[in-house]
């Protein structure tokens, strides 16, 4: 497994992860890292949206829906950095790309 691929897998691994395949990513400045590094930090910001506004401003079932999304999300993300594809996450990885684009 290539320095790029195992630094995109663990991006997908909390954010946590992604802050380490970020730190891991600056010196080898791995492009299909960097790809996923930005859909992860795309991921993750909805994600604390959806906990502090959506729940608290929608309720429970709305946030929960959104948390299945974002969670089926993860998963294409997640397969397309095990297969080695720069697949964007439907409807946001576009958006993802662009407003993190000085990312990696």
């Amino acid at each position: 497994m290539h320095d790029g691929k195992s630094i995109a897998i663990i991006s997908y691994f909390t954010f946590i992860g992604t802050i380490i395949a970020f730190i891991m990513n600056n010196d080898k400045n791995n492009s299909f890292a960097a790809f996923h590094i930005r859909q992860m930090i795309g991921l993750s910001l909805f994600s604390l949206s959806n906990t502090f506004i959506i729940d608290r401003y929608a309720g429970f079932w709305a946030s929960g829906i959104v948390g299945i999304g974002l969670f089926i999300f993860w998963i294409i993300g997640f397969i397309g950095a095990i297969q080695g594809e720069e697949k964007k996450v439907p409807f946001v990885g576009d958006l993802f790309q662009d407003w993190f684009k000085n990312i990696g």
